[in-house]
């Protein structure tokens, strides 16, 4: 549903900005209406921003796995867990004995 509103505001977008605008990229040139204009220039905005940043979050956890897997194939190496992000490791108290009767 999100979607269909996203894309029917960017229709209205494109309709609404419809003046030939001059467009010249790496020694092309030609026209455009100004909403496609505009619009292809942000979605080229959008993947310079999300390729270098797609392809860091993969080379990070490639490493993630390397570290892993080499610390878990070390010579004296014993299966731990983790505590959980903000565990204090404070034991619980004792659970109350069952008055049932």
């Amino acid at each position: 549903m999100v979607f269909a509103v996203v894309l029917l505001l960017l229709l209205v977008f494109v309709l609404q900005n419809g003046q030939r605008a001059e467009v010249s990229f790496l020694g092309a040139h030609g026209t455009l209406p100004m909403g496609v204009a505009l619009l292809l220039a942000a979605v080229s905005g959008v993947l310079l921003v999300a390729l270098p940043g797609t392809a860091r979050i993969v080379q990070l956890r490639m490493l993630g796995r390397r570290r892993v897997t080499r610390e878990a194939s070390a010579p004296g190496h014993r299966a731990t867990t983790r505590p959980a992000p903000g565990a204090t490791g404070v034991p619980l108290p004792p659970r109350p004995e069952n008055q049932d009767g």
